[in-house]
């Protein structure tokens, strides 16, 4: 059945090409979140077979990722921050809350926003933080292709190397996903204390 669904998947790529993947992770990375998996691992498999190209699937994978972020993000940064100063005391997010996230992201949005599309189910939501803080859309936007690269190549290379072996991949990808959070936090920790020593 794993072996059925991943023909599936591979054949619907094969068939939308680019614009289908385009589009697929620009809905994974909005509001509307699924597994991006579903998406890159049969695009590498495809690439494996040469019937499409790695680096045309990384800039569409990067660029889907970076429309959908961007919904989120303008959706919080227009409609989020007018209905949390009206409405968010009735969500125990007060003005002084906003305040605070304001300053934090002023302070580490950047390393944040990395890090945050590297983790699976922080990755589609970090963009609205990002958006309620207004934090600079120009590192906003280099931050995010840079999470959103690193988490889609690390997909692609996994299909690749791996191919249909639906087992493999599941083993595979929450080696790598632990792997990632772990170096994550001891990549914040490491920041945390630098940033402390410099006050």
């Amino acid at each position: 059945m794993l072996k059925d669904l991943a023909q599936f998947l591979v054949d619907q790529i094969f068939e939308f090409g680019y614009p289908g993947i385009f589009i697929l992770m620009a809905i994974e990375s909005s509001f509307i979140p699924f597994p991006s998996e579903i998406v890159l691992v049969p695009a590498g498999y495809l690439a494996s077979q040469e019937k499409m190209n790695i680096v045309l699937i990384a800039l569409s994978a990067v660029g889907g990722s970076m429309v959908g972020a961007f919904i989120n993000y303008y959706l919080a940064y227009f409609v989020g921050r007018k209905f949390l100063n009206k409405y968010g005391k009735y969500f125990f997010i007060s003005k002084e809350v906003l305040a605070k996230m304001d300053s934090f992201f002023t302070k580490h949005g950047a390393i944040s926003t990395f890090t945050g599309r590297l983790i699976p189910g922080i990755r589609q939501l970090i963009s609205i933080p990002a958006g309620l803080a207004h934090m600079d859309i120009v590192k906003f936007s280099i931050y995010t292709a840079l999470g959103a690269g690193l988490w889609s190549l690390v997909l692609i290379f996994l299909g690749y190397f791996i191919g249909e072996n639906q087992e493999l991949i599941d083993q595979y990808l929450k080696q790598i996903t632990f792997s990632i959070v772990i170096l994550v936090i001891i990549f914040a920790f490491i920041y945390y204390k630098i940033k402390i020593k410099k006050v």
